[in-house]
C-alpha cells in the first residue's frame, strides 16, 4: 500500500488543472444523457428493441438512467470518483456493444464516437483519480475532523 500511496501523492502533486474541468465536463456529459433517458424512455426501449435483452427494456432504461444521474453527479463533485466510474464503465461497454455498433451498421450515428469517447475518459479519471479539485481531495486532507 506505500508504493500506492506515493504514486497517489506524486498524481497529486502533478495534476494540471485543466484536467478537473474535463473531469467535471465528463460528469455534466454522464448527467446530461441520465435526464435525457429519463425524459425520453421510450428512446432506449427502443434502442433495446432487437437486442437480446429487449425483454428487459424498460428495467435498463431507468438503471442506466439513474446510474448515469447519480454517476454524473459524484464525477462533478469528484466525490467517490472511481467508485462511480466503476458504475459507469459496464453501461458505456454494454452500449457500444449492444446499440451503438450495430446501429452505426445500419446507419452514419456519431453515438458511437461519444461512447467510446467517455469510456476513454472513464478509464483515464478511473487511473488518474478526482485530482486536487475535488471533494475526495479535501475529505483525505481533512480526515482528523479539522475543518
Amino acid at each position: 500500500m506505500y508504493l500506492l500511496d506515493k504514486i497517489d501523492a506524486w498524481a497529486d502533486r502533478h495534476h494540471p488543472k485543466w484536467l478537473d474541468v474535463l473531469r467535471a465536463l465528463l460528469g455534466l456529459i454522464l448527467l446530461w444523457k441520465g435526464i435525457f433517458f429519463i425524459r425520453n424512455t421510450q428512446v432506449i426501449v427502443q434502442m433495446l428493441q432487437n437486442t437480446t435483452f429487449e425483454f428487459l427494456a424498460a428495467a435498463i432504461a431507468h438503471v442506466v438512467a439513474g446510474a448515469h444521474i447519480m454517476g454524473g453527479i459524484l464525477i462533478i463533485l469528484g466525490l467517490l470518483t472511481r467508485v462511480a466510474i466503476l458504475f459507469q464503465i459496464p453501461i458505456l461497454i454494454g452500449a457500444i456493444i449492444f446499440v451503438n455498433i450495430p446501429k452505426t451498421l445500419s446507419a452514419y450515428s456519431s453515438e458511437l464516437e461519444l461512447s467510446i469517447l467517455v469510456l476513454f475518459l472513464l478509464v483515464f479519471f478511473l487511473i488518474e483519480g478526482s485530482g486536487p479539485i475535488s471533494i475526495d481531495n479535501y475529505l483525505s486532507r481533512h480526515k482528523d475532523g479539522e475543518y
